[in-house]
Parts: C-alpha cells; structure tokens; sequence
C-alpha cells in the first residue's frame, strides 16, 4: 500500500468544523445502538442500518455529481472496506454492548488512535509528531479514568467487561484497517462517496447473509423509536459522518483524524447526563478536562513535510 501523509492542520476552520460534527454526532450514537439491540438480534440492526445508509450515500453521490461506477480494479476496496468497517467493525461493537455499558464501550474504542497512527506510519508514510505522542500519553490518563467510572458504574461482571473488551479490541482493529486501506493511494482515485456507497451497500449484504446463518430470518421492531433509530444511524451516523471523518484521514492523518473517537466518550457522557441521569463526579469531570487539554496538545502540530511513498501498492 502507498499513500500520503496527512499535510493539513486538524485546526484549519474546515477541518474542525468536520471534526467537531463527527464527533458530536458519533457521541450520539451510542444510545441508539443501545435500543438497536434491545429487542431485535445485532446483525440484522446492522443490516437495516447499511441499508439506509447505501441508500443515502448513492443520493448524495449523485447530488454531489460522482458517477454511479467507480473506476476499474475498485472491487477489492469495496470489498474490503464492506468487510473491515461496515461488517467486522460493527458486528464487534454492536455484540460489544450487549455485555458491557455503552459508555464503556465509548470510552475503550477511543484507542483506535493507536492503530491509527501506527499503521498510518507504516503504511502512509504518516508521521509521529513529539506533540502527537505527548498529547496522546495526557488523554490516556483521562480516558483511563473516564474507563474506571463507567467500570465501577458497570452492572456486568469482571468476565462479562473482558469479553466486551475483547470484541472492542476487534472492532478497533477492524476500523483502523479499514482507516488506513481508503486512505492509500489506489482508493483515493476512486470517487469517495461512490466507493463509500457501494462499500456500505456491501457491507449490507454481507451482514443480511451473516445474520441468516447466525441469527435466522428478519427480524423487525415495529417500535417508531427502533425505525427512527435504524434511520438516525444510517443517515446521520453513517451518510453525513463517514466522507466527513475519511476526508479527515486524508487531509490530516489518520492518527489525528482518530482523535474523534477520544471526545466521543465525553459527548457520550455528557447525553447520558441529560437523558439517563448520569451523575458527574470529580472522577469523570477530571477524566473529561485531560482527555480534551490532551487532544489539544496533540492537534498542535505543524504542517507535514512532503509525502514520503512506503511500500509499493500491490
């Protein structure tokens, strides 16, 4: 794979503003999945929501006057991107939450800076900047901390938080694959919200004959809210957030990009606040001050040098 650095700043007015709505609305997310899963089995959520969602980017490609066929040889990033981000990724958080808090789950999967960054080094030529690391090393004593609330609050027990765990640590990892693979050269030639559209139409079919072996035929929720829910996750969550946060990976890495997942946990927080009385103590409030003074020590960088080529695309 091959690719270029990230040469913009994540504090230019365009990119913040990007960052911030992905963020907020991702923060979002959450307690909507909660619901997802209350009542009908993940895979077939999943399905629905990709549905929508394929749906909804196809629209917007055409609004936007991307053509309908990607170029030749975009089969295998469709196919991978369907498999890694919209099929693995969410099939593990989706299970995730079905053991452990969604707020727990929030604030694991704000580690996908990790990955990010390192595959972003190895594969993009992305540097490590100095105010990257230490910034990185401040938030993760506050999402460590934000991590011993939501654990302590936590109804599950201590095999239950690990098994969660676990399937966070597969959907981060499945995500940064993904993070990484659109950003390299041989997907950046393809139009992004065409290739985001079939992408998410293949991930739709993927997880329908996924839950038909695992799961059995369709099931629905005929609640307003779990429609509503399905429609909110495909359009907001997934149409407006994913060209905004994959324009991010190619414009200021995808270790920096990845820093959404960090303030997630905090906007998660802040709704469980006003909608499921979550109580503020100094633990949380502090973990949530050193998570943001982090991110902003990390975003201080500078602009990257020239982009530097990795390893030939295969």
């Amino acid at each position: 794979m091959s690719g270029s650095s990230g040469s913009e700043s994540l504090l230019a007015p365009k990119n913040l503003s990007a960052f911030l709505l992905v963020s907020l609305i991702w923060g979002g997310t959450w307690l909507v999945i909660r619901d997802q899963i209350s009542s009908v089995p993940p895979t077939w959520s999943i399905c629905y929501r990709f549905v929508v969602a394929s749906a909804g980017m196809f629209a917007l490609a055409k609004l936007r006057g991307e053509p309908f066929r990607l170029l030749p040889g975009a089969g295998k990033w469709v196919l991978a991107l369907a498999v890694f981000q919209f099929s693995l990724n969410f099939g593990f958080v989706y299970r995730a939450e079905g053991y452990v808090t969604s707020g727990l789950v929030a604030v694991i999967f704000s580690l996908l800076v990790v990955p990010n960054a390192v595959l972003g080094k190895i594969y993009l030529g992305q540097p490590i900047r100095r105010e990257f690391v230490v910034g990185s090393s401040i938030a993760a004593i506050g999402v460590a901390m934000l991590f011993a609330q939501e654990y302590r609050a936590s109804p599950a027990t201590l095999g239950e938080v690990l098994l969660g765990a676990a399937l966070c640590i597969g959907g981060i990892l499945s995500a940064s694959f993904a993070n990484i693979l659109q950003a390299t050269d041989g997907a950046k030639r393809q139009p992004l919200l065409t290739l985001l559209a079939w992408s998410m139409l293949g991930g739709a079919v993927l997880n329908a004959v996924v839950a038909l072996l695992l799961e059995g035929p369709p099931q629905f929720d005929p609640r307003p809210s779990y429609a509503l829910g399905v429609v909110y996750l495909g359009l907001a969550g997934s149409v407006v957030t994913f060209p905004l946060y994959y324009g991010l990976v190619r414009k200021v890495g995808a270790g920096t990009a990845a820093y959404s997942s960090v303030i997630v946990p905090v906007v998660a927080m802040i709704l469980s606040t006003l909608f499921e009385g979550f109580v503020w103590g100094p633990l949380p409030a502090a973990g949530a001050a050193i998570t943001l003074v982090g991110m902003v020590v990390a975003m201080r960088t500078r602009s990257a040098p020239p982009p530097r080529r990795a390893t030939p695309e295969p």
